[in-house]
């Protein structure tokens, strides 16, 4: 299961980041005119693709300086090599199930080679840039800054990977917990899911069954044997009395 999850992730996540494809026939067909679509009542108009194509604003270079700052003194910006490194590591520890040994390592090497260049890091830390630009202003920037220059700022950023990592555990172990108490209760209503499941820990446990008395003579169909004869005891001979 791990395995097939691992697999469908990074498809997914190919496909997402792939671009577009031109359509058979060489170049890219130009789309005939055609008329502006009708607005229902209560929709929203759709953005003109125009508009969409067109380059975003320039962003100002003071700002975007300080926003590469806040980066990375809080190590946002390693995310893109983060990323990289943890999908070869789902790839790798996927593949090896379906791939032989021998051929692991040169596998890898390729795949890495072709990641590497197709998923720059740096592009992740340029749509992080983008990102914040437009959720935050060069005043909240710079507070933000400040707070994480502080000692205490300081100490946010090197605990909460843990602190992170620590609550995820505990969200999937309260999660999965639930789940089963969940399953568990639909047991009478779906048996199936007795085979499925493992023993519910609040129900007490059936006692195992008692083993049969040792069944008596010829309760297994088997001819009972004949009861033992006792020997005759022979009686002595009487002794003639002496003359």
């Amino acid at each position: 299961m791990k395995f097939r999850m691992a697999l469908i992730a990074a498809v997914l996540c190919t496909a997402m980041a792939a671009p577009a494809q031109t359509p058979p026939g060489g170049a890219q067909q130009k789309p005939a005119q055609q008329a502006a679509p009708s607005v229902q009542p209560g929709q929203a108009a759709k953005p003109d693709a125009t508009a969409a194509a067109a380059p975003a604003e320039k962003l100002d270079p003071a700002k975007e300086a300080a926003i590469r700052h806040l980066l990375d003194i809080t190590g946002e910006s390693k995310e893109g090599e983060n990323l990289i490194a943890g999908w070869t590591s789902r790839v790798h520890d996927g593949m090896s199930r379906a791939i032989p040994p021998e051929q692991m390592t040169k596998f890898m090497e390729t795949f890495s080679a072709k990641f590497s260049a197709s998923a720059s890091p740096t592009a992740v830390t340029d749509s992080m840039v983008t990102i914040y630009a437009r959720h935050f202003s060069m005043e909240d920037i710079q507070g933000i800054t400040k707070f994480y220059e502080s000692p205490l700022g300081q100490r946010m950023v090197k605990e909460m990977p843990d602190v992170s990592r620590e609550s995820q555990t505990a969200g999937v172990q309260l999660d999965q917990k639930v789940v089963m108490q969940v399953l568990w209760g639909m047991e009478d209503e779906y048996p199936q899911l007795k085979k499925m499941l493992p023993p519910d820990p609040s129900k007490p446990t059936p006692p195992p069954p008692t083993p049969d008395a040792a069944p008596g003579p010829g309760a297994s169909g088997a001819p009972s044997a004949a009861p033992a004869t006792p020997a005759p005891t022979l009686a002595p001979k009487p002794t003639p009395p002496q003359q």
